[in-house]
């Protein structure tokens, strides 16, 4: 084992990886999408009841019920 030699070069601590930043174009449809599901998941649990609801009875209400008191959403 003590024959072999590792070459190894020496880190510099100047030395840093080159990071390239990502362009506005790459990252903007993932944030319309995220930004599109938080609104959708938000009505759902903040909203979906009442006369404003989109589907017919309480079942909406009873999956989301936890989420809405978590989330500080007045629901009774």
């Amino acid at each position: 084992m003590a024959d072999t030699a590792v070459a190894s070069a020496p880190l510099s601590p100047s030395a840093s990886p080159a990071v390239s930043p990502l362009p506005v174009r790459a990252v903007l449809p993932w944030a319309v999408f995220f930004g599109t599901l938080m609104l959708v998941l938000l009505y759902f649990v903040g909203t979906e009841q009442g006369s404003l609801s989109v589907f017919a009875g309480e079942a909406v209400h009873e999956w989301v019920h936890d989420g809405r008191h978590l989330l500080g959403f007045p629901c009774h």
